[in-house]
């Protein structure tokens, strides 16, 4: 089991830009149809831009026309961690990196097959490594 990764706020803060800070420490969102990855088909890996996990497979992704780029699968099973949210009146799914807590946004039952998921999460919570597969 690797160790969580745990920084103050002042050392993310230092690491991260101010809104990778917003969205990626305090929960926040970027707004829809903005982020640099929505529209992205490129191969790759993304990953945690806080800490470097890999998280979801360029071939996972797929356009579910909500403003955010979506994924129907992690990388890897033991990627991600689950939270109830009911915050703003609504009862989702939160997801975040299970490495360091990063919050990436949230889950959804009304994805494709194989997996009827879709991960919609914030661009600014990822790096995409170009060209690598797994």
């Amino acid at each position: 089991m690797t160790e969580k990764l745990e920084l103050t706020e002042q050392q993310w803060r230092e690491c991260l830009t101010e809104e990778q800070f917003k969205i990626c420490r305090e929960k926040g969102t970027e707004a829809p149809f903005s982020g640099a990855y929505y529209h992205d088909k490129q191969t790759g890996i993304y990953h945690c831009v806080c800490c470097g996990a890999p998280l979801f497979n360029a071939n996972s992704k797929y356009d579910s026309g909500s403003g955010w780029p979506s994924f129907w699968e992690a990388v890897d099973g033991e990627a991600l961690e689950y939270h109830q949210d009911r915050s703003g009146g609504q009862a989702r799914t939160e997801i975040t990196c299970k490495n360091c807590d990063a919050h990436l946004g949230h889950v959804f039952e009304d994805g494709p097959q194989p997996s009827g998921l879709r991960f919609c999460v914030n661009s600014v919570s990822l790096h995409r490594v170009d060209g690598v597969e797994d």
